[in-house]
């Protein structure tokens, strides 16, 4: 089809015969042309998936392709009705330009595209009669296409911030519902608007998504180097480190929010890769920050390898993305290499004198 699509049918009967052929037949065989379309139609999709060109302008793109072949193809076809009725004169062309095919090419495209249906040209036989009742039938289809993707491309460029005001006003309505003290109602709404501005950095929901072999490769390459500086697991055996960094858990903080609670039981150690935390203690009357903490330090190990309540509270001061790991599979790591435990403690120890 590829091959019989790219023939010059006209071409060869004008080699063979002297003069170029017209009729039903080559007006069949020149219509093979439109398997070639078929490529074009694979065309767009690619483009669609293509990150380097914008969706939205492709779409349109598209769209107005598809309309001037399907309105180009009409008129096609329209005007071959009226060329090969038998009485040209009641043809819709013909009643108006009785010499239409004397007429050139060009004013005869015009003709069909932009006078048809205005009035003083329109249907003159029972064909072209049948023709316009189906051609009308067809536009419904195409308009309802046509609508019915613009509307999309709009929705979805508002999509996400009808999504973000809707949460924001569901998120105050709870907190004015059960009256909730200002500082909690302004973690919740930054929590929501760091939701928001975050959400194409939220690299764990892709990764949940992706075989675990890839998994591991990925959070050997983003969070490993920043693993081995840890003061507590420096020395450790490599093994011992892939296994804990293929369990941590990222996550991103928004700024003024508490990571950890003073006096609440020991459950998770956080590993900052990236933002500043502040060392908070409570004395019973006032909060008093008694340190910072930066990338490469990790915040909740002395209570989790302990069990002891946490003896400070954990805040961050901006936006930061911490490592979450687990009390649980830390020690489970640690079970696991004997040696590794041991210099893990050691490194602790030399820490807190």
């Amino acid at each position: 089809m590829d091959v019989a699509s790219t023939i010059p049918f006209q071409g060869l009967s004008y080699l063979v015969h002297g003069k170029a052929r017209e009729g039903l037949l080559y007006s069949l065989l020149v219509l093979l042309r439109l398997w070639r379309l078929r490529k074009f139609q694979l065309f767009f999709p690619r483009l669609e998936k293509d990150i380097r060109f914008s969706y939205f302008w492709i779409r349109c793109a598209r769209l107005i392709a598809v309309t001037l072949f399907l309105v180009h193809g009409a008129g096609c076809l329209y005007y071959l009705l009226a060329d090969r009725y038998p009485d040209r004169d009641k043809t819709w062309i013909g009643a108006a330009t009785p010499n239409f095919r004397q007429e050139s090419l060009w004013i005869r495209y015009i003709t069909t595209m932009s006078t048809v249906g205005q009035g003083d040209l329109h249907a003159q036989n029972k064909l072209e009669m049948m023709f316009n009742i189906f051609y009308m039938l067809f536009n419904l289809g195409l308009a309802a296409y046509l609508s019915g993707n613009m509307t999309n491309l709009a929705l979805q460029g508002t999509r996400r911030t009808m999504e973000f005001r809707n949460s924001i006003c569901a998120a105050s309505d709870f907190v004015c519902r059960n009256r909730l003290p200002p500082r909690l109602q302004q973690q919740i709404l930054a929590y929501m608007c760091l939701k928001f501005r975050a959400e194409s950095l939220n690299q764990q929901q892709l990764m949940d998504q992706l075989p675990k072999s890839i998994c591991q490769s990925i959070c050997e390459h983003l969070f490993l180097p920043v693993v081995k500086e840890v003061y507590l697991f420096k020395g450790i055996s490599r093994d011992a480190q892939l296994l804990l960094v293929t369990q941590t858990k990222p996550e991103y903080i928004p700024p003024k929010e508490d990571v950890i609670v003073q006096n609440e039981a020991a459950d998770d150690v956080y590993i900052i890769v990236s933002g500043e935390v502040e060392i908070i203690y409570f004395n019973g009357e006032r909060e008093e920050v008694v340190g910072k903490l930066g990338t490469m330090d990790i915040l909740g190990e002395v209570s989790a390898l302990s069990d002891r309540p946490q003896t400070f509270t954990f805040r961050t001061r901006t936006l930061s993305q911490l490592l979450r790991l687990k009390q649980a599979t830390l020690r489970e790591v640690m079970e696991s290499k004997p040696d590794d435990r041991a210099l893990i403690f050691r490194n602790l120890l030399k820490s807190a004198m």
